[in-house]
């Protein structure tokens, strides 16, 4: 079996060779190639020590930052090359970190701290694949499995749980029994991870082609660091627009909208707040009015302690907000919507409805994306055609108001009422139309209050 390696890696690879070092490609790379992937870097381990390593590539330039810990990053036709010692680990702290790290001068050793067998496969020109743990049998029969004890390897490091949950969706794999046990049963160990590494895990893990699956398989996992979540399992929606309870359709949800971390996040909290806004009518049908109003302050806390950036937090609160906004198929509707937000909003909030409207009961569903669909139609024609939806869009501007006698902050209200006039439909977008618009409907008391 041969993999391809780019030239850059080859380069260090011969360079370590030369110089009487052993050198492999290792991990993900490894992986991604035997599934017909293009990896996104490679990763170089080898028996030749950090100290040595500067002497190998002293021809080149090299980035020290983790050579402490036996990994030298060497830039080799503009590239940068991750090079790393063999070394295995000493007892961890805190479930995450090893308290030292010794080098070592065997492939093997390297290879058995790994986290999952898929992961612990490595390569080289010369000797073809080393797979001691059966990763490329992993790889065929689509099983994700930790190398040696699950419980030992998660005891470790616990990010490895989540980490053997994001493989899972994103490859589309199984979990191994025994490390599936191990996920479930030391899902607590997770409350011991940065939310920052939580929270760059999750993105990945919800973007995957398995991520229902993975939400609704181990969602006691997801719950250690979204509690909130939990309120949601198993509650059922008796109403005739659904057929799953909170939970279920959340995950449908998830799934239904495109594969990008915001819009995936947005629907796996976009309902988090109906069970809170609970009602039950006189013929026992089931109600969650304002639910989406709870529902994003909710999120908003939990974005913040998932530590999201502000502008993604900010983006996401706002369609969490808006989902349940059924805004009328009319140009005017739409023209003042797009005005409170803008287009591509517009254009995300939309899908946001068809996600959450897919995972819904067939009830009314054909009505309801007809109307989505000539909601966007609507969008892109007042995109198309320039429409005024801004103040900055009107054929008036604050100098014509002080010609007319406006200062202070009346200037921009008069601005504002000229927009609502063109945006309702009330006045035409001409300076002389508008002027005359701003004359006869603002108050003359507060026009010479300035």
């Amino acid at each position: 079996m041969e993999i391809f390696i780019p030239q850059f890696v080859r380069t260090a690879l011969d360079r370590l060779n030369e110089c009487g070092y052993e050198g492999y490609i290792v991990g993900g790379c490894v992986r991604d190639s035997l599934l017909g992937k293009k990896p996104h870097d490679y990763d170089v381990c080898t028996n030749c020590t950090p100290d040595k390593m500067l002497e190998v590539f002293a021809n080149f330039r090299t980035i020290e930052t983790g050579l402490k810990h036996g990994t030298l990053t060497v830039l080799i036709e503009g590239e940068p090359v991750e090079i790393t010692c063999y070394r295995s680990d000493g007892e961890y702290i805190g479930h995450r970190k090893p308290a030292q790290v010794t080098f070592e001068s065997s492939l093997e050793e390297d290879l058995k701290r790994r986290d999952f067998t898929v992961n612990a496969m490595a390569y080289s020109p010369k000797e073809g694949l080393i797979d001691l743990y059966g990763g490329q049998g992993d790889l065929a029969r689509g099983v994700i499995t930790c190398v040696g004890e699950p419980e030992k390897r998660f005891d470790e490091d616990a990010l490895r749980i989540l980490r053997g949950l994001r493989f899972s969706s994103c490859l589309g794999f199984e979990i191994e029994e025994k490390t599936s046990k191990a996920i479930l049963e030391q899902r607590e160990l997770l409350k011991s991870i940065s939310a920052e590494r939580i929270a760059s895990e999750l993105k990945k893990l919800l973007c995957g082609k398995g991520a229902r699956k993975i939400l609704l398989d181990y969602r006691e996992v997801i719950a250690v660091f979204i509690p909130e979540l939990r309120e949601s399992f198993d509650f059922r929606q008796n109403n005739p627009h659904h057929f799953l309870d909170v939970y279920g359709h959340i995950c449908l949800s998830v799934e239904n909208v495109r594969p990008q971390w915001q819009m995936r996040l947005t629907m796996l909290l976009h309902d988090i707040g109906k069970p809170r806004m609970h009602t039950v009518d006189e013929n026992g049908i089931s109600h969650f009015k304002k639910h989406q109003f709870q529902g994003a302050y909710m999120a908003e806390k939990i974005l913040k302690r998932l530590r999201i950036d502000n502008a993604s937090a900010k983006y996401i609160y706002e369609l969490i907000w808006e989902h349940d906004n059924r805004i009328p198929a009319t140009k005017k509707s739409v023209r003042r919507f797009m005005a409170q937000h803008d287009f591509d909003f517009v254009m995300d909030y939309l899908e946001v409805r068809r996600a959450d409207t897919y995972a819904q009961s067939d009830y009314k569903r054909q009505e309801k994306l007809a109307e989505l669909d000539h909601i966007a139609e609507l969008a892109i024609e007042i995109k198309e055609d320039n429409e005024c939806i801004h103040i900055c869009d009107l054929d008036i501007n604050g100098k014509d108001l002080i010609q007319m006698g406006f200062g202070g902050k009346n200037i921009g209200i008069g601005l504002e009422l000229a927009l609502n006039g063109v945006i309702d439909e009330k006045v035409e977008n001409k300076k002389e139309e508008l002027k005359g618009y701003i004359e006869s409907n603002f108050k003359r008391q507060d026009k010479d209050n300035t």
